[in-house]
Protein backbone atom coordinates (compact mmCIF):
# COMPACT_ATOMS: atom_id res chain seq x y z
CA UNK A 1 0.00 0.00 0.00
CA UNK A 2 1.49 3.58 -1.14
CA UNK A 3 0.68 5.85 1.56
CA UNK A 4 3.13 8.96 3.23
CA UNK A 5 3.82 8.22 6.54
CA UNK A 6 3.96 12.09 7.87
CA UNK A 7 5.15 10.90 11.03
CA UNK A 8 8.00 9.45 9.63
CA UNK A 9 9.15 12.57 7.55
CA UNK A 10 12.10 14.67 8.05
CA UNK A 11 11.63 16.97 11.37
CA UNK A 12 11.80 20.95 9.88
CA UNK A 13 14.39 21.79 12.53
CA UNK A 14 18.10 21.05 12.10
CA UNK A 15 21.20 20.79 14.27
CA UNK A 16 19.15 20.06 17.11
CA UNK A 17 22.25 19.64 18.90
CA UNK A 18 23.97 23.32 18.51
CA UNK A 19 20.80 24.51 19.93
CA UNK A 20 20.21 25.70 23.80
CA UNK A 21 18.41 24.29 26.25
CA UNK A 22 15.98 27.59 25.25
CA UNK A 23 16.01 27.33 22.07
CA UNK A 24 14.62 23.67 22.17
CA UNK A 25 12.37 24.24 24.71
CA UNK A 26 10.46 26.54 22.91
CA UNK A 27 11.18 24.97 19.59
CA UNK A 28 9.09 21.56 20.94
CA UNK A 29 6.93 23.82 22.29
CA UNK A 30 5.93 25.83 19.15
CA UNK A 31 5.25 21.97 17.71
CA UNK A 32 3.29 21.02 21.07
CA UNK A 33 0.59 23.65 20.25
CA UNK A 34 -0.12 22.41 17.05
CA UNK A 35 -1.66 18.97 18.30
CA UNK A 36 -4.53 20.25 20.26
CA UNK A 37 -5.90 21.77 16.81
CA UNK A 38 -5.11 18.63 14.87
CA UNK A 39 -7.12 17.09 17.55
CA UNK A 40 -10.03 19.52 16.55
CA UNK A 41 -10.49 18.47 13.39
CA UNK A 42 -10.60 14.54 14.03
CA UNK A 43 -13.64 15.67 16.24
CA UNK A 44 -16.76 14.49 14.17
CA UNK A 45 -14.26 11.00 14.25
CA UNK A 46 -13.67 10.72 17.58
CA UNK A 47 -17.64 11.48 18.00
CA UNK A 48 -18.65 8.75 15.91
CA UNK A 49 -16.20 6.33 17.66
CA UNK A 50 -17.88 7.18 21.13
CA UNK A 51 -21.34 7.28 20.29
CA UNK A 52 -20.80 3.68 18.95
CA UNK A 53 -18.41 2.80 22.14
CA UNK A 54 -21.29 4.05 24.58
CA UNK A 55 -24.04 1.68 22.36
CA UNK A 56 -21.84 -0.96 23.35
CA UNK A 57 -21.46 -0.26 26.86
CA UNK A 58 -24.66 -0.32 27.38
CA UNK A 59 -25.37 -3.60 26.71
CA UNK A 60 -22.29 -4.49 28.77
CA UNK A 61 -19.69 -4.12 26.55
CA UNK A 62 -16.23 -3.60 27.49
CA UNK A 63 -13.40 -1.42 25.28
CA UNK A 64 -10.21 -3.04 24.71
CA UNK A 65 -7.05 -0.86 24.18
CA UNK A 66 -4.44 -2.70 21.84
CA UNK A 67 -1.18 -1.23 20.90
CA UNK A 68 2.81 -1.57 21.12
CA UNK A 69 5.45 0.58 22.64
CA UNK A 70 4.39 4.21 23.50
CA UNK A 71 0.70 3.44 21.83
CA UNK A 72 0.06 0.62 24.13
CA UNK A 73 1.70 2.35 27.07
CA UNK A 74 -0.77 5.09 26.92
CA UNK A 75 -3.86 3.02 26.03
CA UNK A 76 -2.52 1.14 29.71
CA UNK A 77 -2.82 4.54 31.37
CA UNK A 78 -6.20 5.39 30.28
CA UNK A 79 -7.40 2.38 31.26
CA UNK A 80 -5.97 1.86 34.78
CA UNK A 81 -7.02 5.91 35.72
CA UNK A 82 -10.70 4.83 35.08
CA UNK A 83 -11.91 2.29 37.77
CA UNK A 84 -10.65 5.00 40.98
CA UNK A 85 -11.87 8.01 38.66
CA UNK A 86 -15.35 6.71 37.59
CA UNK A 87 -15.50 3.51 40.47
CA UNK A 88 -15.62 1.51 37.02
CA UNK A 89 -14.60 -2.69 37.39
CA UNK A 90 -11.75 -2.71 36.70
CA UNK A 91 -12.39 -5.49 33.35
CA UNK A 92 -15.03 -2.73 31.95
CA UNK A 93 -11.57 -0.68 30.51
CA UNK A 94 -8.64 -2.78 29.24
CA UNK A 95 -5.13 -1.88 28.23
CA UNK A 96 -3.30 -4.56 26.44
CA UNK A 97 0.67 -3.98 25.57
CA UNK A 98 2.38 -6.30 22.54
CA UNK A 99 4.76 -8.45 24.69
CA UNK A 100 2.81 -8.20 28.05
CA UNK A 101 3.03 -6.66 30.96
CA UNK A 102 6.65 -6.50 31.14
CA UNK A 103 6.59 -4.32 28.07
CA UNK A 104 5.26 -1.40 29.84
CA UNK A 105 8.84 -0.67 31.26
CA UNK A 106 10.98 -2.46 28.55
CA UNK A 107 10.34 -3.17 25.17
CA UNK A 108 9.63 -6.32 24.28
CA UNK A 109 12.34 -7.28 21.28
CA UNK A 110 9.90 -7.94 18.01
CA UNK A 111 6.69 -8.07 20.19
CA UNK A 112 5.11 -5.56 17.65
CA UNK A 113 5.56 -8.13 14.54
CA UNK A 114 3.57 -10.77 15.48
CA UNK A 115 0.47 -10.32 13.61
CA UNK A 116 -1.46 -13.31 15.74
CA UNK A 117 -0.53 -12.29 19.56
CA UNK A 118 -2.93 -9.61 20.23
CA UNK A 119 -5.84 -11.91 19.18
CA UNK A 120 -4.79 -14.38 21.18
CA UNK A 121 -4.11 -11.66 24.00
CA UNK A 122 -7.71 -10.71 23.54
CA UNK A 123 -9.12 -14.35 23.49
CA UNK A 124 -7.77 -14.49 27.10
CA UNK A 125 -10.46 -11.97 28.45
CA UNK A 126 -13.30 -13.47 26.51
CA UNK A 127 -14.23 -11.00 24.33
CA UNK A 128 -17.64 -10.97 22.74
CA UNK A 129 -19.47 -9.12 20.07
CA UNK A 130 -20.75 -6.72 22.38
CA UNK A 131 -17.18 -5.33 23.16
CA UNK A 132 -15.11 -2.89 21.11
CA UNK A 133 -11.41 -2.79 20.48
CA UNK A 134 -9.33 0.33 19.76
CA UNK A 135 -6.00 -0.06 18.31
CA UNK A 136 -3.82 2.51 18.46
CA UNK A 137 -0.69 3.18 16.52
CA UNK A 138 0.91 6.44 15.56
CA UNK A 139 2.13 5.13 12.00
CA UNK A 140 -1.09 3.26 11.02
CA UNK A 141 1.13 0.02 10.21
CA UNK A 142 2.06 -2.24 13.66
CA UNK A 143 1.22 -5.25 12.93
CA UNK A 144 0.47 -6.70 16.09
CA UNK A 145 -2.94 -4.11 16.19
CA UNK A 146 -3.69 -4.70 12.76
CA UNK A 147 -3.55 -8.61 13.03
CA UNK A 148 -5.63 -7.98 16.32
CA UNK A 149 -8.48 -6.02 14.38
CA UNK A 150 -8.42 -8.00 11.57
CA UNK A 151 -9.66 -10.90 13.75
CA UNK A 152 -12.14 -8.74 15.91
CA UNK A 153 -13.71 -8.02 12.25
CA UNK A 154 -13.67 -11.64 11.15
CA UNK A 155 -15.72 -12.13 14.57
CA UNK A 156 -18.10 -8.88 14.02
CA UNK A 157 -16.53 -6.90 16.88
CA UNK A 158 -16.55 -3.08 16.13
CA UNK A 159 -13.02 -1.78 16.21
CA UNK A 160 -12.02 1.55 16.46
CA UNK A 161 -8.74 3.26 15.95
CA UNK A 162 -5.84 6.27 17.21
CA UNK A 163 -3.69 6.79 14.44
CA UNK A 164 -1.36 10.11 12.94
CA UNK A 165 -1.02 9.00 9.37
CA UNK A 166 -4.40 9.66 7.12
CA UNK A 167 -4.48 6.13 4.59
CA UNK A 168 -2.89 4.12 6.58
CA UNK A 169 -3.49 0.28 6.62
CA UNK A 170 -5.26 0.69 10.48
CA UNK A 171 -6.93 3.58 9.56
CA UNK A 172 -9.06 1.91 6.20
CA UNK A 173 -8.78 -1.81 8.60
CA UNK A 174 -11.14 0.21 11.68
CA UNK A 175 -14.61 0.07 11.45
CA UNK A 176 -14.81 3.75 13.21
CA UNK A 177 -10.96 5.09 12.57
CA UNK A 178 -9.43 7.96 14.53
CA UNK A 179 -7.04 10.01 12.58
CA UNK A 180 -4.78 13.27 13.92
CA UNK A 181 -2.26 14.04 11.44
CA UNK A 182 0.31 15.96 13.55
CA UNK A 183 2.96 15.82 11.09
CA UNK A 184 6.45 15.13 11.30
CA UNK A 185 7.67 15.26 14.71
CA UNK A 186 10.45 17.54 16.29
CA UNK A 187 13.20 14.53 16.56
CA UNK A 188 12.45 13.06 13.00
CA UNK A 189 10.62 9.82 13.83
CA UNK A 190 10.11 10.17 17.50
CA UNK A 191 6.24 9.31 17.71
CA UNK A 192 6.15 9.20 21.25
CA UNK A 193 6.17 13.27 21.37
CA UNK A 194 3.47 14.90 19.20
CA UNK A 195 2.07 11.69 18.11
CA UNK A 196 1.85 10.62 21.94
CA UNK A 197 0.70 13.86 22.60
CA UNK A 198 -2.50 13.62 20.33
CA UNK A 199 -3.05 9.98 21.58
CA UNK A 200 -3.28 10.62 25.24
CA UNK A 201 -5.63 13.67 24.29
CA UNK A 202 -7.75 11.46 22.25
CA UNK A 203 -7.80 8.72 24.68
CA UNK A 204 -9.04 11.15 27.02
CA UNK A 205 -11.64 12.21 25.10
CA UNK A 206 -13.23 8.97 24.35
CA UNK A 207 -12.87 7.67 28.21
CA UNK A 208 -14.53 10.75 29.67
CA UNK A 209 -17.02 11.24 27.39
CA UNK A 210 -17.80 7.59 27.47
CA UNK A 211 -18.31 7.55 31.12
CA UNK A 212 -20.77 10.85 31.47
CA UNK A 213 -22.77 9.37 28.85
CA UNK A 214 -22.89 6.59 31.32
CA UNK A 215 -23.90 8.34 34.37
CA UNK A 216 -20.29 8.35 36.36
CA UNK A 217 -20.21 12.08 36.46
CA UNK A 218 -22.86 14.08 37.79
CA UNK A 219 -22.93 18.04 37.52
CA UNK A 220 -18.77 18.11 37.47
CA UNK A 221 -18.28 16.10 39.66
CA UNK A 222 -16.58 12.50 40.54
CA UNK A 223 -19.24 11.00 42.43
CA UNK A 224 -18.59 7.53 41.95
CA UNK A 225 -14.83 8.33 42.14
CA UNK A 226 -12.79 5.38 44.68
CA UNK A 227 -12.01 6.94 47.99
CA UNK A 228 -8.23 5.52 47.73
CA UNK A 229 -6.52 8.19 49.58
CA UNK A 230 -6.74 11.25 51.96
CA UNK A 231 -7.12 13.70 49.55
CA UNK A 232 -9.74 12.08 47.85
CA UNK A 233 -11.83 11.38 50.70
CA UNK A 234 -11.16 15.20 51.51
CA UNK A 235 -12.42 15.81 47.87
CA UNK A 236 -15.37 13.92 48.44
CA UNK A 237 -16.87 14.90 51.82
CA UNK A 238 -16.86 18.49 49.98
CA UNK A 239 -18.52 17.40 47.62
CA UNK A 240 -21.28 16.03 49.67
CA UNK A 241 -21.28 19.22 51.20
CA UNK A 242 -21.97 20.93 47.75
CA UNK A 243 -25.24 18.97 47.17
CA UNK A 244 -26.69 18.55 50.62
CA UNK A 245 -26.80 20.92 53.60
CA UNK A 246 -24.24 19.22 56.27
CA UNK A 247 -21.18 20.07 57.97
CA UNK A 248 -17.72 18.30 56.98
CA UNK A 249 -18.23 16.27 59.87
CA UNK A 250 -21.84 14.96 59.19
CA UNK A 251 -20.32 14.67 55.26
CA UNK A 252 -17.42 12.55 56.70
CA UNK A 253 -19.85 10.22 58.92
CA UNK A 254 -21.83 10.01 55.76
CA UNK A 255 -19.28 9.37 53.07
CA UNK A 256 -17.40 6.51 55.56
CA UNK A 257 -20.80 4.65 55.81
CA UNK A 258 -22.24 4.70 52.19
CA UNK A 259 -18.31 4.68 50.82
CA UNK A 260 -19.52 6.97 47.93
CA UNK A 261 -20.19 10.16 47.02
CA UNK A 262 -23.45 8.98 44.98
CA UNK A 263 -24.76 7.10 47.56
CA UNK A 264 -24.27 9.14 50.58
CA UNK A 265 -25.86 12.22 48.69
CA UNK A 266 -28.65 9.83 47.22
CA UNK A 267 -29.81 8.16 50.81
CA UNK A 268 -29.93 11.51 52.23
CA UNK A 269 -32.27 12.92 49.78
CA UNK A 270 -34.37 9.73 50.06
CA UNK A 271 -35.13 10.45 53.66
Amino acid sequence: MNFTKTTEQSSKYEHLEKMSVSELLHNINNEDKTVPLAVEKALPQIEALVTKVVEKMKLGGRIFYIGAGTSGRLGIVDASECPPTFGVPFDLVNGIIAGGDQAIRRAVENAEDNTTQAWIDLQEHNIGSNDVVIGIAASGTTPYVLGGLTKCNENNILTGCITCNEGSPLALLANAPIVVVVGPEFITGSSRMKAGTAQKLVLNMISTSTMIQLGKVKGNKMVDMQLSNDKLVDRGVKMIMSEIPVSYEKASELLLEYGSVRKAVDHYNSK
